[in-house]
């Protein structure tokens, strides 16, 4: 099996559910850039760096020039970045539904069996 940047890319993709939650880093971000989600700048940028580098066609260890060494620097960086991401987006939303039913009241309430 050949591997690219293309194969890569869509195995990240897979990994965990991360189509299902790119609209939560782009609102994650959002909310980061505006002074409302408190994050390291660190635990948001490092990740996005790493994304952008496996899009990105300039490579440290090209694929062409080093076949096997290109494609591992890629996995190296994807094997850090997309766990990375995903958890600090895991974190993002569960503030986010500390902050949406913060003010919730429970008047009175039962155990229903």
């Amino acid at each position: 099996m050949k591997y690219s940047k293309l194969n890569i890319a869509k195995e990240a993709i897979n990994h965990k559910g991360f189509v299902r939650k790119i609209p939560d880093i782009f609102r994650m971000v959002k909310m980061w850039r505006k002074g409302v989600y408190p994050m390291k700048s660190i635990d948001i940028i490092l990740p996005l760096l790493g994304i952008l580098y496996i899009i990105s066609p300039i490579d440290l260890l090209p694929e062409f020039a080093i076949p096997v060494l290109g494609v591992m620097d890629d996995l190296a960086v994807l094997s850090l970045t997309i766990p990375k991401l995903i958890k600090e987006v895991d974190k993002f939303l569960l503030w986010e539904a500390e902050q949406k039913y913060s003010g919730a009241k429970v008047i009175d309430a039962e155990i229903i069996k």
